[in-house]
Protein backbone atom coordinates (compact mmCIF):
# COMPACT_ATOMS: atom_id res chain seq x y z
CA UNK A 1 0.00 0.00 0.00
CA UNK A 2 2.92 2.31 0.58
CA UNK A 3 3.90 1.73 -3.05
CA UNK A 4 0.38 2.70 -4.03
CA UNK A 5 0.73 5.89 -2.01
CA UNK A 6 4.06 6.62 -3.71
CA UNK A 7 2.47 6.09 -7.12
CA UNK A 8 0.05 8.92 -6.33
CA UNK A 9 2.56 11.00 -4.36
CA UNK A 10 2.05 14.19 -6.37
CA UNK A 11 -1.74 14.04 -6.24
CA UNK A 12 -1.62 13.23 -2.52
CA UNK A 13 0.90 16.04 -1.94
CA UNK A 14 -1.48 18.48 -3.61
CA UNK A 15 -4.32 17.32 -1.35
CA UNK A 16 -2.11 17.65 1.74
CA UNK A 17 -0.89 21.14 0.80
CA UNK A 18 -4.43 22.37 0.19
CA UNK A 19 -5.56 21.09 3.59
CA UNK A 20 -2.52 22.59 5.30
CA UNK A 21 -3.18 25.93 3.60
CA UNK A 22 -6.78 25.66 4.80
CA UNK A 23 -5.59 25.12 8.38
CA UNK A 24 -3.10 27.99 8.15
CA UNK A 25 -5.81 30.35 6.90
CA UNK A 26 -8.08 29.19 9.73
CA UNK A 27 -5.40 29.92 12.32
CA UNK A 28 -4.76 33.32 10.71
CA UNK A 29 -8.49 34.05 10.95
CA UNK A 30 -8.46 33.17 14.64
CA UNK A 31 -5.41 35.37 15.12
CA UNK A 32 -7.11 38.37 13.51
CA UNK A 33 -10.26 37.78 15.56
CA UNK A 34 -8.10 37.64 18.71
CA UNK A 35 -6.36 40.82 17.58
CA UNK A 36 -9.77 42.49 17.32
CA UNK A 37 -10.57 41.46 20.89
CA UNK A 38 -7.28 42.89 22.15
CA UNK A 39 -7.80 46.15 20.24
CA UNK A 40 -11.34 46.61 21.57
CA UNK A 41 -10.12 45.85 25.09
CA UNK A 42 -7.37 48.47 24.83
CA UNK A 43 -9.81 50.98 23.30
CA UNK A 44 -12.25 50.51 26.20
CA UNK A 45 -9.59 50.28 28.91
CA UNK A 46 -6.42 52.26 28.11
CA UNK A 47 -4.66 50.53 31.00
CA UNK A 48 -4.88 47.18 29.11
CA UNK A 49 -1.80 45.97 27.19
CA UNK A 50 -1.80 47.19 23.57
CA UNK A 51 -2.53 44.62 20.86
CA UNK A 52 0.41 42.80 19.30
CA UNK A 53 0.10 43.60 15.61
CA UNK A 54 1.40 40.94 13.19
CA UNK A 55 4.93 41.60 11.94
CA UNK A 56 4.87 44.84 13.93
CA UNK A 57 2.76 46.54 11.26
CA UNK A 58 0.19 48.65 13.13
CA UNK A 59 -2.37 51.09 11.71
CA UNK A 60 -1.53 54.80 11.99
CA UNK A 61 -1.83 56.08 15.56
CA UNK A 62 -4.21 58.88 14.52
CA UNK A 63 -6.82 56.46 13.11
CA UNK A 64 -10.09 56.45 15.01
CA UNK A 65 -11.06 53.09 16.58
CA UNK A 66 -13.97 52.51 14.17
CA UNK A 67 -11.59 52.62 11.19
CA UNK A 68 -9.31 50.01 12.79
CA UNK A 69 -12.32 47.81 13.56
CA UNK A 70 -13.42 48.05 9.91
CA UNK A 71 -9.89 47.10 8.79
CA UNK A 72 -9.91 44.06 11.09
CA UNK A 73 -13.40 43.11 9.87
CA UNK A 74 -12.23 43.32 6.24
CA UNK A 75 -9.33 41.02 7.13
CA UNK A 76 -11.71 38.53 8.78
CA UNK A 77 -14.05 38.56 5.75
CA UNK A 78 -11.15 38.21 3.28
CA UNK A 79 -9.76 35.23 5.19
CA UNK A 80 -13.26 33.72 5.41
CA UNK A 81 -13.63 33.95 1.62
CA UNK A 82 -10.16 32.47 1.12
CA UNK A 83 -11.07 29.73 3.60
CA UNK A 84 -14.22 28.90 1.61
CA UNK A 85 -12.27 28.74 -1.66
CA UNK A 86 -9.58 26.51 -0.17
CA UNK A 87 -12.21 24.28 1.45
CA UNK A 88 -13.88 23.79 -1.95
CA UNK A 89 -10.55 23.09 -3.68
CA UNK A 90 -9.51 20.65 -0.94
CA UNK A 91 -12.83 18.78 -1.13
CA UNK A 92 -12.67 18.49 -4.94
CA UNK A 93 -9.02 17.40 -4.95
CA UNK A 94 -9.68 14.82 -2.19
CA UNK A 95 -12.64 13.37 -4.09
CA UNK A 96 -10.67 13.26 -7.35
CA UNK A 97 -7.70 11.63 -5.65
CA UNK A 98 -9.73 9.00 -3.80
CA UNK A 99 -11.70 8.06 -6.93
CA UNK A 100 -8.50 7.67 -8.95
CA UNK A 101 -7.12 5.33 -6.30
CA UNK A 102 -10.40 3.39 -6.22
CA UNK A 103 -10.56 2.97 -10.01
CA UNK A 104 -6.89 1.97 -10.17
CA UNK A 105 -7.30 -0.67 -7.47
CA UNK A 106 -10.43 -2.17 -8.95
CA UNK A 107 -8.72 -2.35 -12.34
CA UNK A 108 -5.65 -3.98 -10.78
CA UNK A 109 -7.74 -6.59 -8.96
CA UNK A 110 -9.83 -7.34 -12.06
CA UNK A 111 -6.72 -7.50 -14.24
CA UNK A 112 -5.07 -9.91 -11.81
CA UNK A 113 -8.17 -12.11 -11.62
CA UNK A 114 -8.09 -12.42 -15.41
CA UNK A 115 -4.50 -13.66 -15.29
CA UNK A 116 -4.73 -16.09 -12.39
CA UNK A 117 -4.92 -19.81 -13.06
CA UNK A 118 -7.91 -22.08 -12.57
CA UNK A 119 -6.19 -23.50 -9.49
CA UNK A 120 -6.66 -20.15 -7.73
CA UNK A 121 -10.38 -20.10 -8.55
CA UNK A 122 -10.73 -23.74 -7.49
CA UNK A 123 -9.53 -22.74 -4.02
CA UNK A 124 -11.54 -19.49 -3.76
CA UNK A 125 -15.20 -18.73 -3.22
CA UNK A 126 -16.66 -16.49 -5.92
CA UNK A 127 -18.56 -14.45 -3.31
CA UNK A 128 -15.32 -13.75 -1.44
CA UNK A 129 -13.60 -12.60 -4.64
CA UNK A 130 -16.54 -10.33 -5.48
CA UNK A 131 -16.41 -8.84 -1.99
CA UNK A 132 -12.68 -8.24 -2.31
CA UNK A 133 -13.03 -6.54 -5.69
CA UNK A 134 -15.83 -4.30 -4.39
CA UNK A 135 -15.93 -3.72 -0.62
CA UNK A 136 -12.32 -4.48 0.27
CA UNK A 137 -10.99 -2.29 -2.55
CA UNK A 138 -13.00 0.54 -0.99
CA UNK A 139 -11.18 -0.19 2.28
CA UNK A 140 -7.81 0.22 0.58
CA UNK A 141 -8.94 3.52 -0.89
CA UNK A 142 -9.94 4.53 2.63
CA UNK A 143 -6.45 3.61 3.86
CA UNK A 144 -4.66 5.70 1.23
CA UNK A 145 -7.04 8.65 1.48
CA UNK A 146 -8.10 8.35 5.12
CA UNK A 147 -4.83 7.19 6.66
CA UNK A 148 -1.72 7.95 4.61
CA UNK A 149 -2.95 11.37 3.44
CA UNK A 150 -4.85 12.12 6.65
CA UNK A 151 -1.82 11.36 8.83
CA UNK A 152 0.21 13.95 6.92
CA UNK A 153 -2.61 16.47 7.17
CA UNK A 154 -3.10 15.89 10.90
CA UNK A 155 0.65 15.98 11.56
CA UNK A 156 1.16 19.26 9.69
CA UNK A 157 -1.99 20.73 11.24
CA UNK A 158 -0.73 19.96 14.74
CA UNK A 159 2.64 21.46 13.79
CA UNK A 160 0.96 24.73 12.71
CA UNK A 161 -1.04 24.84 15.96
CA UNK A 162 2.08 24.10 17.98
CA UNK A 163 4.12 26.84 16.30
CA UNK A 164 1.43 29.45 17.00
CA UNK A 165 0.98 28.31 20.59
CA UNK A 166 4.73 28.35 21.25
CA UNK A 167 4.89 31.91 19.91
CA UNK A 168 2.26 32.90 22.48
CA UNK A 169 3.97 31.28 25.50
CA UNK A 170 6.32 28.29 25.61
CA UNK A 171 5.66 27.08 29.17
CA UNK A 172 1.88 27.47 28.80
CA UNK A 173 1.98 25.40 25.61
CA UNK A 174 4.02 22.62 27.22
CA UNK A 175 1.73 22.58 30.27
CA UNK A 176 -1.42 22.43 28.14
CA UNK A 177 -0.07 19.53 26.08
CA UNK A 178 1.27 17.48 29.00
CA UNK A 179 -1.50 14.87 28.62
CA UNK A 180 -0.99 14.49 24.85
CA UNK A 181 1.51 11.57 25.02
CA UNK A 182 -1.14 9.54 26.85
CA UNK A 183 -3.53 10.21 23.98
CA UNK A 184 -1.02 8.95 21.41
CA UNK A 185 -0.13 5.85 23.42
CA UNK A 186 -3.80 5.09 24.02
CA UNK A 187 -4.61 5.37 20.31
CA UNK A 188 -1.83 2.94 19.32
CA UNK A 189 -2.85 0.47 22.04
CA UNK A 190 -6.52 0.61 21.07
CA UNK A 191 -5.81 0.03 17.37
CA UNK A 192 -4.03 -3.21 18.24
CA UNK A 193 -6.76 -4.37 20.60
CA UNK A 194 -9.60 -4.05 18.08
CA UNK A 195 -7.81 -5.48 15.02
CA UNK A 196 -8.96 -9.12 15.57
CA UNK A 197 -12.56 -7.91 15.91
CA UNK A 198 -12.39 -6.14 12.56
CA UNK A 199 -10.91 -9.22 10.88
CA UNK A 200 -13.72 -11.39 12.25
CA UNK A 201 -16.29 -8.86 11.01
CA UNK A 202 -14.83 -9.05 7.48
CA UNK A 203 -15.01 -12.85 7.55
CA UNK A 204 -18.64 -12.75 8.70
CA UNK A 205 -19.52 -10.40 5.82
CA UNK A 206 -17.87 -12.86 3.41
CA UNK A 207 -20.04 -15.68 4.75
CA UNK A 208 -23.21 -13.61 4.42
CA UNK A 209 -22.38 -12.67 0.83
CA UNK A 210 -21.59 -16.32 0.07
CA UNK A 211 -25.03 -17.32 1.37
CA UNK A 212 -26.65 -14.59 -0.73
CA UNK A 213 -24.81 -15.55 -3.93
CA UNK A 214 -25.58 -19.25 -3.47
CA UNK A 215 -29.27 -18.54 -3.01
CA UNK A 216 -29.47 -16.27 -6.04
CA UNK A 217 -27.72 -18.87 -8.20
CA UNK A 218 -29.71 -21.76 -6.74
CA UNK A 219 -33.10 -20.02 -6.54
CA UNK A 220 -34.82 -22.78 -8.56
CA UNK A 221 -33.55 -25.44 -6.12
CA UNK A 222 -34.66 -23.45 -3.07
CA UNK A 223 -38.13 -22.90 -4.49
CA UNK A 224 -38.36 -26.44 -5.83
CA UNK A 225 -37.91 -27.85 -2.32
CA UNK A 226 -39.93 -25.08 -0.59
CA UNK A 227 -36.93 -24.09 1.50
CA UNK A 228 -37.54 -20.33 1.43
CA UNK A 229 -38.29 -19.99 5.19
CA UNK A 230 -35.19 -21.97 6.17
CA UNK A 231 -32.96 -19.99 3.80
CA UNK A 232 -34.38 -16.70 5.09
CA UNK A 233 -33.63 -17.84 8.64
CA UNK A 234 -30.12 -18.91 7.61
CA UNK A 235 -29.40 -15.49 6.09
CA UNK A 236 -30.88 -13.76 9.14
CA UNK A 237 -28.50 -15.71 11.39
CA UNK A 238 -25.56 -14.54 9.25
CA UNK A 239 -26.83 -10.95 9.43
CA UNK A 240 -27.28 -11.16 13.20
CA UNK A 241 -23.71 -12.36 13.62
CA UNK A 242 -22.47 -9.35 11.65
CA UNK A 243 -24.68 -7.04 13.74
CA UNK A 244 -23.40 -8.45 17.03
CA UNK A 245 -19.80 -8.19 15.89
CA UNK A 246 -20.27 -4.60 14.68
CA UNK A 247 -22.02 -3.69 17.94
CA UNK A 248 -19.11 -5.17 19.90
CA UNK A 249 -16.67 -3.01 17.93
CA UNK A 250 -18.92 0.03 18.34
CA UNK A 251 -19.08 -0.56 22.11
CA UNK A 252 -15.28 -0.66 22.37
CA UNK A 253 -14.94 2.53 20.30
CA UNK A 254 -17.70 4.24 22.30
CA UNK A 255 -15.89 3.49 25.56
CA UNK A 256 -12.48 4.52 24.27
CA UNK A 257 -13.40 7.85 22.67
CA UNK A 258 -14.91 9.48 25.82
CA UNK A 259 -11.82 8.47 27.79
CA UNK A 260 -9.64 10.20 25.21
CA UNK A 261 -12.02 13.17 25.23
CA UNK A 262 -11.73 13.43 29.01
CA UNK A 263 -7.95 13.59 28.75
CA UNK A 264 -8.21 16.48 26.29
CA UNK A 265 -10.27 18.45 28.82
CA UNK A 266 -7.30 18.34 31.19
CA UNK A 267 -5.50 20.57 28.68
CA UNK A 268 -8.36 23.10 28.82
CA UNK A 269 -8.28 23.17 32.64
CA UNK A 270 -4.56 23.96 32.54
CA UNK A 271 -5.19 26.77 30.05
CA UNK A 272 -7.94 28.33 32.18
CA UNK A 273 -5.83 28.17 35.33
CA UNK A 274 -2.32 28.94 34.16
CA UNK A 275 -3.35 30.93 31.08
CA UNK A 276 -5.75 33.08 33.10
CA UNK A 277 -2.96 33.85 35.52
CA UNK A 278 -0.66 34.91 32.65
CA UNK A 279 -3.38 37.19 31.20
CA UNK A 280 -3.88 38.85 34.58
CA UNK A 281 -0.12 39.32 34.87
CA UNK A 282 -0.07 40.86 31.39
CA UNK A 283 2.33 38.22 30.03
CA UNK A 284 -0.01 37.10 27.23
CA UNK A 285 -2.84 38.97 25.50
CA UNK A 286 -6.44 37.98 26.13
CA UNK A 287 -7.49 37.80 22.47
CA UNK A 288 -4.44 36.82 20.39
CA UNK A 289 -3.23 34.71 23.30
CA UNK A 290 -5.89 33.19 25.56
CA UNK A 291 -8.78 33.28 23.06
CA UNK A 292 -6.78 31.81 20.17
CA UNK A 293 -5.12 29.16 22.35
CA UNK A 294 -8.51 28.06 23.70
CA UNK A 295 -9.71 27.57 20.13
CA UNK A 296 -6.50 25.83 19.10
CA UNK A 297 -6.68 23.48 22.08
CA UNK A 298 -10.23 22.64 21.06
CA UNK A 299 -9.00 21.97 17.52
CA UNK A 300 -6.04 20.10 18.98
CA UNK A 301 -8.49 17.83 20.79
CA UNK A 302 -10.38 17.34 17.51
CA UNK A 303 -7.16 16.37 15.76
CA UNK A 304 -6.37 13.90 18.53
CA UNK A 305 -9.88 12.56 17.96
CA UNK A 306 -8.94 12.30 14.30
CA UNK A 307 -5.92 10.27 15.33
CA UNK A 308 -8.26 7.91 17.19
CA UNK A 309 -10.44 7.67 14.10
CA UNK A 310 -7.35 7.08 11.98
CA UNK A 311 -6.32 4.26 14.31
CA UNK A 312 -9.83 2.85 13.94
CA UNK A 313 -9.69 3.28 10.15
CA UNK A 314 -6.29 1.61 10.01
CA UNK A 315 -7.78 -1.58 11.42
CA UNK A 316 -10.80 -1.69 9.10
CA UNK A 317 -8.77 -0.75 6.04
CA UNK A 318 -5.79 -2.96 6.84
CA UNK A 319 -8.00 -6.03 7.01
CA UNK A 320 -9.55 -5.12 3.66
CA UNK A 321 -6.15 -4.22 2.21
CA UNK A 322 -4.65 -7.54 3.26
CA UNK A 323 -7.48 -9.36 1.50
CA UNK A 324 -7.11 -7.25 -1.66
CA UNK A 325 -3.35 -7.61 -1.84
CA UNK A 326 -3.63 -11.35 -1.22
CA UNK A 327 -5.23 -11.39 -4.68
CA UNK A 328 -2.91 -8.83 -6.29
CA UNK A 329 0.22 -10.51 -4.87
CA UNK A 330 -0.85 -14.05 -5.77
CA UNK A 331 1.81 -15.48 -8.12
CA UNK A 332 0.64 -16.27 -11.63
CA UNK A 333 1.18 -19.98 -12.22
CA UNK A 334 0.27 -20.08 -15.90
CA UNK A 335 2.13 -17.46 -17.95
CA UNK A 336 3.87 -17.09 -21.29
CA UNK A 337 7.60 -17.80 -20.94
CA UNK A 338 10.28 -15.33 -21.92
CA UNK A 339 11.12 -15.71 -25.62
CA UNK A 340 7.87 -17.61 -26.11
CA UNK A 341 7.38 -19.43 -29.40
CA UNK A 342 4.80 -17.69 -31.56
CA UNK A 343 2.26 -19.97 -33.21
CA UNK A 344 -0.27 -17.87 -35.14
CA UNK A 345 -1.88 -20.89 -36.85
CA UNK A 346 -1.26 -24.43 -35.63
CA UNK A 347 -1.44 -27.53 -37.82
CA UNK A 348 -3.25 -29.33 -35.01
CA UNK A 349 -0.93 -32.18 -33.97
CA UNK A 350 -1.23 -32.88 -30.24
CA UNK A 351 1.03 -35.26 -28.32
CA UNK A 352 0.84 -36.34 -24.68
CA UNK A 353 4.00 -37.91 -23.24
CA UNK A 354 3.72 -39.65 -19.86
CA UNK A 355 1.45 -36.92 -18.52
CA UNK A 356 0.40 -36.98 -14.87
CA UNK A 357 -1.65 -34.41 -13.01
CA UNK A 358 -3.47 -33.92 -9.72
CA UNK A 359 -5.40 -31.02 -8.24
CA UNK A 360 -4.11 -32.03 -4.80
CA UNK A 361 -0.71 -33.49 -3.96
CA UNK A 362 -0.67 -37.30 -3.68
CA UNK A 363 -4.12 -37.53 -5.32
CA UNK A 364 -3.44 -37.96 -9.06
CA UNK A 365 -6.28 -37.48 -11.52
CA UNK A 366 -4.23 -38.48 -14.59
CA UNK A 367 -1.34 -40.96 -14.57
CA UNK A 368 1.12 -41.85 -17.34
CA UNK A 369 -1.16 -40.67 -20.17
CA UNK A 370 0.43 -40.89 -23.63
CA UNK A 371 -1.18 -40.56 -27.07
CA UNK A 372 -0.89 -38.64 -30.34
CA UNK A 373 -3.63 -36.86 -32.27
CA UNK A 374 -2.87 -36.21 -35.93
CA UNK A 375 -3.88 -32.95 -37.65
CA UNK A 376 -7.50 -33.16 -38.79
CA UNK A 377 -8.22 -36.29 -36.73
CA UNK A 378 -11.37 -36.55 -34.61
CA UNK A 379 -10.79 -38.17 -31.23
CA UNK A 380 -13.49 -39.25 -28.81
CA UNK A 381 -12.75 -39.52 -25.08
CA UNK A 382 -14.97 -41.65 -22.84
CA UNK A 383 -14.77 -42.76 -19.25
CA UNK A 384 -16.66 -42.96 -16.01
CA UNK A 385 -17.25 -39.89 -13.84
CA UNK A 386 -13.99 -38.73 -12.25
CA UNK A 387 -11.76 -40.59 -14.70
CA UNK A 388 -10.05 -37.35 -15.81
CA UNK A 389 -11.78 -36.50 -19.10
CA UNK A 390 -12.40 -32.81 -18.43
CA UNK A 391 -9.02 -32.52 -16.72
CA UNK A 392 -7.33 -33.75 -19.87
CA UNK A 393 -9.05 -31.00 -21.88
CA UNK A 394 -8.05 -28.41 -19.28
CA UNK A 395 -4.41 -29.42 -19.76
CA UNK A 396 -4.68 -29.01 -23.55
CA UNK A 397 -5.83 -25.41 -23.11
CA UNK A 398 -3.16 -24.97 -20.43
CA UNK A 399 -5.59 -24.02 -17.71
CA UNK A 400 -3.22 -26.16 -15.61
CA UNK A 401 0.28 -27.53 -16.21
CA UNK A 402 1.04 -31.25 -15.81
CA UNK A 403 2.81 -32.29 -12.64
CA UNK A 404 4.81 -34.77 -14.72
CA UNK A 405 5.41 -35.33 -18.41
CA UNK A 406 4.76 -32.90 -21.23
CA UNK A 407 2.16 -31.95 -23.84
CA UNK A 408 3.21 -30.86 -27.33
CA UNK A 409 1.42 -28.90 -30.05
CA UNK A 410 3.02 -29.18 -33.49
CA UNK A 411 6.22 -30.35 -31.79
CA UNK A 412 6.39 -27.48 -29.30
CA UNK A 413 5.88 -27.92 -25.56
CA UNK A 414 2.79 -26.04 -24.47
CA UNK A 415 4.88 -24.33 -21.79
CA UNK A 416 7.13 -22.89 -24.55
CA UNK A 417 4.27 -21.33 -26.52
CA UNK A 418 2.81 -17.87 -26.19
CA UNK A 419 -0.26 -18.41 -24.02
CA UNK A 420 -2.47 -16.14 -26.14
CA UNK A 421 -1.45 -17.92 -29.36
CA UNK A 422 -2.10 -21.32 -27.78
CA UNK A 423 -5.62 -20.50 -26.66
CA UNK A 424 -6.50 -18.72 -29.91
CA UNK A 425 -5.66 -21.98 -31.70
CA UNK A 426 -8.18 -23.89 -29.58
CA UNK A 427 -11.92 -23.43 -29.76
CA UNK A 428 -13.44 -24.91 -26.63
CA UNK A 429 -17.09 -25.64 -25.85
CA UNK A 430 -17.57 -26.32 -22.16
CA UNK A 431 -20.08 -28.74 -20.70
CA UNK A 432 -21.93 -25.80 -19.15
CA UNK A 433 -22.24 -23.20 -21.89
CA UNK A 434 -21.81 -19.88 -20.13
CA UNK A 435 -23.41 -16.95 -21.93
CA UNK A 436 -23.19 -13.28 -21.03
CA UNK A 437 -26.07 -10.85 -20.51
CA UNK A 438 -25.73 -9.34 -23.96
CA UNK A 439 -27.02 -9.78 -27.49
CA UNK A 440 -26.82 -13.04 -29.41
CA UNK A 441 -24.30 -11.47 -31.79
CA UNK A 442 -22.11 -10.17 -28.95
CA UNK A 443 -22.03 -13.63 -27.34
CA UNK A 444 -20.99 -15.30 -30.59
CA UNK A 445 -18.35 -12.61 -31.19
CA UNK A 446 -17.01 -12.70 -27.62
CA UNK A 447 -13.61 -14.06 -28.70
CA UNK A 448 -13.52 -11.91 -31.86
CA UNK A 449 -15.18 -8.55 -31.07
CA UNK A 450 -14.20 -7.12 -34.49
CA UNK A 451 -16.05 -9.83 -36.42
CA UNK A 452 -18.37 -8.62 -39.15
CA UNK A 453 -22.08 -9.51 -39.15
CA UNK A 454 -21.42 -11.83 -42.09
CA UNK A 455 -18.76 -13.73 -40.12
CA UNK A 456 -21.06 -14.02 -37.10
CA UNK A 457 -23.88 -15.37 -39.27
CA UNK A 458 -21.52 -17.85 -40.95
CA UNK A 459 -20.42 -19.19 -37.54
CA UNK A 460 -24.08 -19.49 -36.50
CA UNK A 461 -24.86 -21.47 -39.67
CA UNK A 462 -21.94 -23.84 -39.07
CA UNK A 463 -23.20 -24.40 -35.51
CA UNK A 464 -26.78 -25.02 -36.73
CA UNK A 465 -27.87 -22.06 -34.60
CA UNK A 466 -29.25 -19.84 -37.36
CA UNK A 467 -32.77 -21.38 -37.52
CA UNK A 468 -33.64 -20.62 -33.89
CA UNK A 469 -31.82 -17.25 -33.96
CA UNK A 470 -34.04 -16.13 -36.84
CA UNK A 471 -37.10 -16.95 -34.71
CA UNK A 472 -35.97 -14.66 -31.86
CA UNK A 473 -37.68 -11.24 -31.55
CA UNK A 474 -34.66 -9.23 -32.69
CA UNK A 475 -32.70 -12.12 -34.19
CA UNK A 476 -28.96 -11.47 -33.69
CA UNK A 477 -29.69 -8.29 -31.71
CA UNK A 478 -31.89 -10.11 -29.19
CA UNK A 479 -30.77 -9.61 -25.61
CA UNK A 480 -30.43 -12.87 -23.75
CA UNK A 481 -30.74 -13.13 -19.98
CA UNK A 482 -28.00 -13.87 -17.50
CA UNK A 483 -26.32 -17.19 -18.36
CA UNK A 484 -28.71 -17.41 -21.34
CA UNK A 485 -31.60 -18.23 -19.01
CA UNK A 486 -34.23 -17.51 -21.67
CA UNK A 487 -32.73 -20.08 -24.07
CA UNK A 488 -32.95 -23.86 -24.02
CA UNK A 489 -29.93 -26.01 -23.22
CA UNK A 490 -29.49 -26.99 -26.85
CA UNK A 491 -29.72 -23.39 -28.02
CA UNK A 492 -27.08 -22.34 -25.51
CA UNK A 493 -24.79 -25.14 -26.66
CA UNK A 494 -25.16 -24.17 -30.32
CA UNK A 495 -24.33 -20.55 -29.51
CA UNK A 496 -21.27 -21.79 -27.61
CA UNK A 497 -20.21 -23.84 -30.64
CA UNK A 498 -20.71 -20.80 -32.88
CA UNK A 499 -18.59 -18.75 -30.48
CA UNK A 500 -15.80 -21.32 -30.72
CA UNK A 501 -16.03 -21.57 -34.52
CA UNK A 502 -15.96 -17.83 -35.19
CA UNK A 503 -12.19 -17.78 -34.62
CA UNK A 504 -11.83 -20.66 -37.12
CA UNK A 505 -9.57 -22.56 -34.70
CA UNK A 506 -7.48 -25.47 -36.01
CA UNK A 507 -8.38 -27.42 -32.86
CA UNK A 508 -11.96 -27.83 -31.64
CA UNK A 509 -12.64 -29.22 -28.16
CA UNK A 510 -16.13 -30.17 -26.97
CA UNK A 511 -16.55 -31.16 -23.33
CA UNK A 512 -19.69 -33.30 -23.08
CA UNK A 513 -21.63 -30.85 -25.23
CA UNK A 514 -24.60 -33.23 -25.57
CA UNK A 515 -24.75 -34.44 -21.96
CA UNK A 516 -27.94 -32.66 -20.87
CA UNK A 517 -30.00 -32.36 -24.05
CA UNK A 518 -32.82 -34.36 -25.59
CA UNK A 519 -32.19 -36.74 -28.54
CA UNK A 520 -33.50 -34.28 -31.13
CA UNK A 521 -31.24 -31.49 -29.84
CA UNK A 522 -28.37 -33.97 -29.61
CA UNK A 523 -28.86 -34.81 -33.28
CA UNK A 524 -28.81 -31.11 -34.20
CA UNK A 525 -25.63 -30.53 -32.18
CA UNK A 526 -24.01 -33.61 -33.75
CA UNK A 527 -24.78 -32.23 -37.19
CA UNK A 528 -23.24 -28.92 -36.16
CA UNK A 529 -20.13 -30.75 -34.90
CA UNK A 530 -19.89 -32.79 -38.11
CA UNK A 531 -19.87 -29.63 -40.22
CA UNK A 532 -17.48 -27.88 -37.84
CA UNK A 533 -14.89 -30.67 -37.64
CA UNK A 534 -13.90 -30.41 -41.29
CA UNK A 535 -10.25 -29.39 -41.63
CA UNK A 536 -9.79 -29.34 -37.84
CA UNK A 537 -8.42 -31.52 -35.11
CA UNK A 538 -11.48 -32.31 -33.02
CA UNK A 539 -11.70 -33.75 -29.51
CA UNK A 540 -15.09 -34.95 -28.27
CA UNK A 541 -15.54 -35.75 -24.58
CA UNK A 542 -18.74 -37.69 -24.06
CA UNK A 543 -20.27 -40.84 -22.68
CA UNK A 544 -22.92 -40.94 -25.40
CA UNK A 545 -22.06 -43.64 -27.89
CA UNK A 546 -24.15 -41.87 -30.53
CA UNK A 547 -21.67 -38.98 -30.30
CA UNK A 548 -18.49 -41.03 -29.84
CA UNK A 549 -19.07 -43.38 -32.78
CA UNK A 550 -18.54 -40.43 -35.15
CA UNK A 551 -14.91 -40.11 -34.00
CA UNK A 552 -12.00 -41.59 -35.96
CA UNK A 553 -10.57 -42.97 -32.74
CA UNK A 554 -11.86 -43.31 -29.18
CA UNK A 555 -9.80 -43.22 -25.98
CA UNK A 556 -11.28 -44.70 -22.82
CA UNK A 557 -10.03 -43.33 -19.49
CA UNK A 558 -10.31 -45.26 -16.25
CA UNK A 559 -8.89 -43.95 -12.97
CA UNK A 560 -6.73 -41.49 -14.87
CA UNK A 561 -5.22 -44.00 -17.30
CA UNK A 562 -5.99 -44.88 -20.92
CA UNK A 563 -7.30 -48.45 -20.85
CA UNK A 564 -8.82 -48.70 -24.34
CA UNK A 565 -8.03 -47.11 -27.70
CA UNK A 566 -9.50 -47.72 -31.14
CA UNK A 567 -12.39 -47.01 -33.48
CA UNK A 568 -16.01 -47.66 -32.54
CA UNK A 569 -16.04 -51.04 -34.29
CA UNK A 570 -12.70 -52.08 -32.77
CA UNK A 571 -13.79 -51.20 -29.24
CA UNK A 572 -17.10 -52.99 -29.68
CA UNK A 573 -15.15 -56.16 -30.44
CA UNK A 574 -12.93 -55.85 -27.33
CA UNK A 575 -16.03 -56.01 -25.10
CA UNK A 576 -14.52 -53.64 -22.52
CA UNK A 577 -15.88 -50.46 -20.92
CA UNK A 578 -16.95 -48.95 -24.24
CA UNK A 579 -18.88 -52.09 -25.17
CA UNK A 580 -20.65 -52.05 -21.79
CA UNK A 581 -21.47 -48.37 -22.34
CA UNK A 582 -23.03 -49.21 -25.71
CA UNK A 583 -25.01 -52.07 -24.18
CA UNK A 584 -26.44 -49.77 -21.51
CA UNK A 585 -27.55 -47.24 -24.12
CA UNK A 586 -28.52 -49.50 -27.02
CA UNK A 587 -28.93 -52.91 -25.40
CA UNK A 588 -32.14 -53.86 -27.21
CA UNK A 589 -30.80 -52.77 -30.58
CA UNK A 590 -27.57 -54.73 -30.08
CA UNK A 591 -29.48 -57.87 -29.14
CA UNK A 592 -31.81 -57.62 -32.13
CA UNK A 593 -28.88 -57.03 -34.51
CA UNK A 594 -27.08 -60.03 -33.02
CA UNK A 595 -30.14 -62.23 -33.65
Amino acid sequence: MLMLGLHYRWESLGVVLLHVALVAVGVAGLGIAGLGIDFLRSAVDPRSPPPRWPLGIAPPADWPPWRVVILIAIGVVALALLNAGLRYAAAVSSAHFSQRVLVRLRSDVYDKLQRLSFRFFDASESSSLINRAAGDVQAVRTFVDGVLVRVLIVGLTLLIYLIYMLRVHVLLTLACLAASPLLWIGSVWFSRVVQPAYRQAAELVDRAISTLVENVQGAHVVKGFSREPEEIAKFQVANDRIRRQRESIFWQVSVFQPIMGGLTQVNMLVLIGYGGYLVIQGQIPLGAGMFVMANLLHEFANQVGNITNIANTIQTSLIGAQRVFEVIDTPEEITSPENAVALPRAKGELRFENVAFGYVMDRPVLEDVSFVIQPGECIGIAGETGSGKSTLLALISRFYDPTHGAIYLDGHKLTQLDLGDLRRNIGIVFQESFLFSNTVAANIAFGHPDATPAQIEQAARLAAAEPFICELPDQYDTLIGEHGSNLSGGQRQRLAIARALLLDPPILVLDDATAAVDPETEHEIQQAVDSARERRTTILVSNRVSTLRRADRILVLQRGRIVESGSHDELMRTRGYYHRLAELQFGDLLESSAQ
